[in-house]
């Protein structure tokens, strides 16, 4: 059989790259006569830019020297290929920069992703596009437009703090970011609004370290903000487009600059030639770390699922943990965490755990 082993990340354990590997291992240990094809992907969070540049080798990887969520320097890498700019927004924002203890949304701030835009734009960049996923930020892309050109006062003239709570102290917007006519595209498969309750702060706030009270002061203050600078701008209604709330509302402020959203997921899938690859195929194999209802609203497993259907090729899900056992689309859901017993050891060993998922599947199947 040919098999094509096309998973997202496992986050907080493998990368996408790490998945695959270990998927293809555990199968060929229990069917060494089959060809497995490994197709690491991504949906716009982390391991966007790296299987961006897998896919594309004579596209320029570019390093760059900016700020961390917390303003201490790190080096972060985006794609330039031929006029085009990827930018992973994780690579300078992401929560994978903080230890658990240093998650503080009122604090952390995408000035980074700003830096690695202006990169982009002086190195000749004519579009930008943007990876959002995976951020410990809640600044709603003002640390971005901060580093672009823009400056944020308080009453009394002085700048306003980086981070998320700084947001309510904004009075005054001066300056305006110096963008060079770029195309902006999000990607990105979170449909949430900036605001509300299915917004950027409700939503993702607590994973990002903000409790109860955090997230209604940080809503609030976003809030204000996107008042503020939609009033200042004459832009008005960014804020409820779907996908503004991305990345701690970094949407917005990329709708501001004109942006338009585009799956990240499909924008992946079609850069490395998926339709192709599953067409020669005769069974495909994504996965996740987490299989739940959202991966049904466009998330990479879905995509993959959706072209393996399309192309009528067999499709199996291996997940770290399944909230859901069984799809039309799909021909089976298994889990690590089945297969080991729990979330801890599946959490603890997930390499080993997947491999020997994989090969108890490949045991299983009948051609």
């Amino acid at each position: 059989m040919r098999i094509l082993i096309a998973p997202d990340k496992f986050a907080g354990t493998m990368s996408a790259g790490e998945a695959a590997d270990a998927a293809a291992e555990g199968w060929l240990r229990a069917r060494p006569g089959d060809t497995v094809d490994t197709l690491p992907l991504a949906d716009g969070g982390p391991g966007f830019v790296d299987v961006l540049a897998r896919a594309r080798p004579a596209a320029a990887l570019r390093t760059v020297d900016v700020f961390d969520p917390l303003g201490r320097p790190v080096k972060a890498d985006y794609l330039l290929d031929g006029d085009t700019a990827y930018i992973e927004s994780a690579a300078a924002c992401g929560l994978h920069l903080l230890a658990p203890e240093e998650r503080d949304p009122v604090r952390t701030t995408t000035f980074g992703v700003g830096q690695l835009i202006a990169h982009a734009i002086e190195s000749g960049a004519r579009r930008v596009v943007i990876g959002l996923g995976g951020s410990s930020t809640n600044d709603a892309g003002a640390g971005m437009l901060t580093a672009l050109g823009c400056v944020f006062r308080d009453l009394a003239g002085e700048p306003v703090p980086y981070g998320g709570g700084g947001l309510t102290s904004v009075h005054t917007v001066e300056g305006q970011p110096r963008t060079r006519g770029v195309i902006f595209t999000a990607a990105t498969d979170v449909d949430s609004p900036l605001l509300g309750p299915n917004g950027a702060t409700h939503v993702f706030g607590p994973q990002k370290g903000a409790d109860a009270r955090t997230v209604e002061n940080l809503e609030r203050a976003v809030a204000h903000f996107a008042r503020t600078l939609e009033d200042t701008l004459g832009l008005h209604g960014a804020a409820e487009n779907p996908g503004a709330g991305a990345a701690g509302g970094m949407g917005f402020a990329l709708f501001l600059l004109g942006g338009s959203r585009e799956s990240g997921a499909r924008l992946t899938c079609d850069a490395v030639g998926l339709d192709a690859k599953i067409a020669a195929a005769d069974l495909v194999i994504t996965g996740e770390g987490s299989f739940d209802a959202q991966s049904l609203r466009g998330k990479l497993a879905a995509e993959v699922a959706a072209g393996a259907a399309a192309s009528g090729t067999p499709c199996v899900v291996l997940a770290g943990r399944a909230e859901i056992d069984a799809h039309p689309s799909l021909a089976g859901v298994y889990s690590v965490t089945e297969q080991l017993g729990s979330a801890e050891e599946a959490m603890a060993r997930p390499v080993e755990g997947l491999a020997a998922l994989a090969e108890r599947v490949a045991k299983e199947w009948q051609e």
